[in-house]
């Protein structure tokens, strides 16, 4: 295995946005791509993540091959990786641990050890979203941060024309209405009667929005008390995904 990134931006942000959710994952790297799909140790949030083989100046992997790290400690070393540098990743002697070389003004070498797996492997849920909505990932941004100010979740609703955000505190309520035209989002609906309508812990939005730094747009996908699904791509280079369970409210 051979790997060489000369755009290391895409990982870096990638793993910082992965880590303050999951502190350890596996990657299964294939000739294909390289995928990450991990769940929070709370099992409120899956990560789905992959980077494409375009995205490295070389890509020679001859043979499927798991490795899990602590995402910490990786990201502590892409900290120290520049947006002129390129990153060599390759496997060392022995398949106990990664080298990760940094060329820049230095050529600096690290080591990352493999972590033994657990032997379950994650895999994407089977789920079925009757909205689909594009928008600008500052416009979700916008609505996560706004709705924090007043309360610790918020709902997503629509009717399949309009998309609707409400939260409500102890004291503060916020109503959000948007459509296409002014808003600058895009809704594609497969509702015949009714609305999509389920409310989402704030605290994992807002680690999820991070996803800006990769996309300029948001896929955000709900139903009724069910799963959201966020989605943020680099055509050809990376996609990251966040699936959140529902917070469901007692009476």
């Amino acid at each position: 295995m051979k790997l060489t990134l000369a755009e290391p931006k895409y990982l870096k942000d990638s793993i910082s946005i992965i880590s303050d959710l999951v502190s350890e994952a596996r990657f299964s790297i294939t000739p294909e791509s390289i995928q990450l799909i991990a769940m929070d140790p709370a099992n409120v949030a899956m990560v789905i993540f992959r980077m494409m083989p375009s995205l490295f100046s070389e890509y020679t992997v001859s043979e499927k091959q798991d490795i899990t790290l602590n995402l910490t400690n990786l990201k502590q070393i892409l900290r120290r990786v520049g947006n002129n540098d390129t990153v060599d990743l390759e496997m060392e002697e022995g398949g106990a641990k990664i080298k990760m070389t940094i060329t820049g003004n230095t050529i600096r070498r690290f080591s990352l050890p493999i972590i033994a797996a657990d032997d379950r492997e994650q895999k994407t849920p089977n789920l079925t979203f009757p909205v689909t909505i594009t928008a600008p990932v500052e416009l979700l941004n916008e609505v996560v941060e706004d709705a924090g100010v007043v309360a610790d979740s918020l709902v997503f609703e629509s009717d399949g024309k309009k998309l609707f955000v409400n939260a409500a505190g102890d004291l503060n309520n916020l109503e959000i209405e948007m459509s296409g035209e002014e808003s600058n989002i895009d809704i594609v609906s497969e509702l015949t009667e009714g609305s999509a309508k389920s409310r989402y812990a704030i605290e994992y939005l807002k680690k999820m929005v991070g996803g800006a730094k990769l996309s300029d747009t948001v896929k955000i996908q709900f139903n009724k008390d069910y799963p959201l699904r966020l989605e943020f791509v680099t055509v050809d280079k990376v996609q990251l995904a966040f699936v959140l369970a529902p917070r469901v409210e007692h009476e």
